[in-house]
């Protein structure tokens, strides 16, 4: 397996800061409706800006305080008015996400993922079995058929033990792989260990977007490829700089982003050399609503790499209320002091 790059990673030079009044001027708050449940949440809010280079998002999770949210707004500058790298490639292929819904419910979900070649089970969810899992990840193969792939993600729900059980009892559905089964890097690292007969992968996720160190679980051989989201990473030049110091093979995912959110993250995985697997940035079929007349959902199972086009009256009709607006101004206010700082 490659290994990390054992000397320090270098951070990558930010751009400048725009002026905070230019970011506070500018912003609009949404929130938009989720079509079912995801990772707990009915609706998902975000904070949209228009930059010099196009229209970009700021929506870290309502539970991230100013240090880690301070990531997501270097993204957010990074891209609307860095200089984005050169692409590969002006599709990426994504794979399908299916959320902790009950088996019969499989198709109906999973009809909205035109051409998706690969499936993304959510497990371990909070109040349900592994019989649960297994019915869900069972579904979700006969959808895809004998050549798909299936992916199951844990969100570091199981312990050791029985992330190691589950794995077992999923495994004979010809995993591609497991993602953050355990939720830090020893319990990776162990498990890995446990399952190396079994033939599924490890993933981490977690592991390196909420990690002070995104390399620690590469060095520690705890994982067999990351998943690389581009907001909590700090933008598509800071992530592009883990792909390169780490040495495995990524995928890149979403952070249930709007339709602006996924085209960052279409744009980083076009930029990634060697991009081996289908990537998490399908996520806007999840949406009921979004802030484009063009969103960026999967055609024949991929999506393009372009700008979005943002509608004004998608922004007014989806405007969160002025004590929601405040909260998320303050938040970037915040934000902003730690980047500054």
């Amino acid at each position: 397996m490659p290994t990390a790059d054992r000397s320090p990673l270098a951070a990558p030079t930010p751009p400048a800061l725009p002026p905070l009044a230019e970011l506070l001027d500018g912003a609009h708050v949404v929130r938009l409706p989720l079509r079912t449940r995801f990772r707990g949440l009915d609706d998902r809010e975000a904070l949209l800006v228009e930059g010099p280079l196009g229209w970009t998002e700021f929506s870290p999770f309502v539970e991230y305080g100013p240090a880690e949210a301070a990531a997501w707004l270097a993204a957010t500058i990074d891209f609307g008015w860095a200089k984005l790298p050169p692409v590969g490639t002006h599709r990426v292929a994504v794979n399908a996400t299916l959320p902790a819904v009950a088996a019969e419910r499989v198709p109906e979900v999973l009809s909205r993922y035109r051409g998706c070649r690969t499936v993304k089970v959510k497990v371990a969810e909070r109040g349900q079995t592994l019989a649960d899992d297994v019915a869900r990840v069972a579904a979700a193969r006969e959808w895809v058929g004998p050549e798909g792939r299936v992916r199951v993600d844990a969100n570091g729900g199981w312990s050791v033990r029985e992330a190691e059980e589950a794995l077992v009892g999923l495994a004979p559905f010809g995993l591609e792989y497991a993602e953050q089964p355990c939720a830090t890097v020893p319990e990776l690292a162990e498990l890995r260990r446990r399952v190396a007969g079994l033939g599924v992968p490890v993933a981490a996720d977690e592991s390196v977007r909420k990690a002070a160190d995104p390399l620690a679980v590469a060095r520690a051989g705890a994982a067999d490829l990351l998943v690389i989201k581009a907001q909590p990473l700090g933008g598509i030049t800071a992530a592009l700089a883990i792909v390169a110091a780490a040495g495995l093979p990524v995928v890149v995912s979403s952070a249930i982003d709007t339709s602006v959110g996924l085209s960052m993250g279409a744009h980083l995985a076009a930029a990634v050399p060697d991009l081996r697997h289908d990537c998490g940035l399908g996520t806007a079929a999840l949406l009921g609503a979004d802030v484009t007349r063009e969103p960026l959902l999967p055609v024949d199972g991929a999506v393009e790499v372009r700008r979005v086009d943002v509608d004004v009256d998608l922004l007014r009709r989806h405007a969160v209320d002025d004590e929601r607006r405040e909260a998320w101004l303050g938040r970037l206010r915040a934000s902003y002091a730690v980047l500054a700082g």
